[in-house]
């Protein structure tokens, strides 16, 4: 079975936690004992990951290095899937005893420059702030803000992937036996140019829906959203709330789910099973009891046949 695995922030960075090294080589260890079951269980992995309180951080110290010269946010992307993608690659190896090849792969994501969503920035980068501290410093730096649970921060523009370019690679590392680890971030954003040239674009492609594109195109058979949280919750936040077992892409797409979190899973885990895939969203540890439909959210075109009593 080919699964596609994305990784969300917390496998890299617990909320609140320092921005450090050593917290993320921590992070990633746990996260990479967990992708290595998928492994032995006699699987083909790919992986992919988020990005955006280490692409937050680069744009801040670019900010007060150099205003003027600051990198543009296709660059700082591109470092950061570059740092991450070799932590990972090197704890990974160390999980399997070296057994596997494992590759990262820097991956460009195709956006549309007429995309509403430059009009419209949603996807959050950078470390959380108090109301005040971010309203300060939007002021300062030309930022747009949002709320984030009960923090604030940036938010940047978050064009729907259109295509990915490098498939060709990835497809060959695959056919060698490499796990691959690629568009990390949700890849970095590049526009194609009437000529057929590209070039990069300031902004940030949300991890899960380029996730959801890449195992689209390379015919994978499961998607795996890994996240903090056990599966999606109806009612979240109250004393109502029940986990949601299993869904058709219909009934995912109905959910009244935040945009900011669980929303943009839901979306691409609709947009994956549409195509007859399993989608699976919960928590890292459970990431093969996802694929058996033990743990977590399932999302697929037709329901199981044990979902009989389960939360809709």
């Amino acid at each position: 079975m080919l699964v596609v695995a994305a990784l969300g922030g917390h496998a890299l960075l617990q909320r609140g936690q320092p921005l450090t090294a050593d917290n993320q080589r921590a992070n990633v260890r746990t996260a990479s004992a967990a992708l290595a079951n998928i492994v032995r269980a006699g699987h083909t992995l790919v992986v992919t990951h988020g990005n955006g309180p280490q692409v937050g951080l680069l744009a801040l110290q670019g900010a007060v290095y150099k205003p003027d010269e600051a990198f543009p946010l296709d660059v700082l992307g591109a470092e950061t899937v570059g740092m991450i993608g070799y932590m990972i690659e090197q704890e990974l190896e160390n999980a399997l005893d070296h057994a596997l090849p494992v590759a990262t792969l820097l991956t460009q994501v195709v956006v549309h420059a007429d995309d509403p969503a430059f009009q419209a920035p949603s996807k959050f980068i950078g470390p959380v702030y108090s109301r005040d501290e971010a309203e300060t410093r939007a002021t300062a730096a030309g930022w747009s803000i949002a709320q984030d649970g009960d923090k604030w921060r940036r938010v940047v523009p978050s064009p729907k992937p259109q295509d990915i370019p490098d498939l060709r690679v990835l497809r060959l590392l695959l056919d060698q036996g490499v796990i691959v680890i690629c568009t990390g971030g949700g890849g970095i954003p590049v526009l194609r140019l009437p000529d057929g040239s590209m070039t990069g674009i300031e902004a940030v492609i949300d991890k899960d829906a380029a996730s959801a594109l890449l195992a689209q195109r390379l015919g994978a058979d499961a998607l795996l959203l890994l996240t903090d949280v056990d599966a999606a919750y109806r009612d979240f936040g109250t004393d109502d709330a029940a986990p949601i077992r299993h869904l058709t892409p219909p009934e995912a797409r109905a959910l009244d789910l935040a945009a900011g979190s669980m929303g943009p899973k839901m979306a691409a885990a609709a947009d994956f099973a549409e195509a007859g895939g399993l989608a699976g969203i919960g928590q890292l540890e459970d990431a093969l009891a996802l694929l058996d439909g033990t743990a977590g959210t399932q999302v697929r075109s037709s329901p199981p046949k044990s979902s009989k009593g389960d939360s809709r």
